[in-house]
Order: C-alpha cells, then structure tokens, then sequence
C-alpha cells in the first residue's frame, strides 16, 4: 500500500526543522515550514514570554502559507518545538485550518528538557477525527538515526 506523506513542522532556533528534514527524507514525504506572518522574536527572554502570552489568551497567528490539496495526504507528521508544554501557535492555527479527518498524524517535536509535554494530547484535541499516533521526542537535535528509524517502522515505515 502506497501512502502519500507529508512533513508538516515550525522550527524557531533550527533543530525541529533538522528533525523534520531527516523525516522527510527516510519516508519519502513532501515537506511545509509553517510559518507565522509575523515572525517571534529571536532574543530567548522575548520569545518565552511572548509564547506565554499567545497560549495562555488561546491566540493563534495568521501564517503565510496554507497547505494545498491536504485531503490528498494520507499520513502527516506535524513537528514542533515544545513551547511550554504544548505546540507551538502557528501550528495550533494549522491544525484548526485543515480537515484531517481519516488522517494518521504522527507529532513529533524537540524540547529542551520538557520532553513532549502535553503535545500529543492537543494535537489529538485539535484533530479529532484523525488518528494520531505516540509522539516522538528529542531533546534539541540529539535524536540519533536509529531512534529516528525504530519510531517510523513503530509506524509501518520502511525506512529508507
């Protein structure tokens, strides 16, 4: 059976976007940056604080880019940053923009010490009618290759 895949992520300091590159290429599937139209701040301090600010008020930024033909997709892995225990806002407001009904969704993500948070959960909150998988965790980028590999064949992947 032939699975059209997709590799959806934001990444703010790069090691969620190294992530979502290596998933892209073992599986074979397309990949999206979502990006929010106006960019977080790059200073550490500003950017927690601003975050903070977003999940507490539920607020979820307008993005650049939408994905087109998403019902075409059959498995989508959505990655993030762990910011405070859950995803990030743009991919709150990309979840909430698309209808993943009768998807497989695999989160992943990479954190600095949070681990995955309460990602999987609102990832399963915010698509209900899809079938989301265990998540897979990193701390920053030190996934290595044979993780990477056991979570995906976990996931019926031959990887490449």
């Amino acid at each position: 059976m032939s699975k059209k895949i997709l590799v959806v992520y934001y990444s703010h300091s790069g090691n969620t976007r190294k992530l979502a590159n290596i998933l892209a290429g073992k599986c074979g599937g397309g990949l999206v940056e979502v990006v929010p139209e106006k960019a977080y701040p790059t200073e550490y301090r500003a950017v927690v604080d601003l975050a903070q600010k977003e999940l507490k008020n539920g607020y979820h930024p307008a993005i650049k880019a939408q994905v087109n033909g998403i019902a075409d997709y059959d498995t989508i892995l959505v990655g993030t940053p762990n910011w405070c225990s859950t995803i990030v806002p743009p991919l709150q407001t990309f979840l909430e923009s698309n209808d993943f009904t009768g998807k497989i969704i695999l989160p992943f993500c990479t954190h600095g010490g949070g681990g995955a948070g309460y990602i999987e959960q609102t990832v399963k909150r915010l698509c209900p009618a899809a079938k989301v998988e265990h998540i897979f965790a990193s701390y920053g980028s030190s996934f290595t290759k044979a993780d990477v590999d056991k979570w995906l064949q976990q996931n019926g992947f031959q990887v490449k």
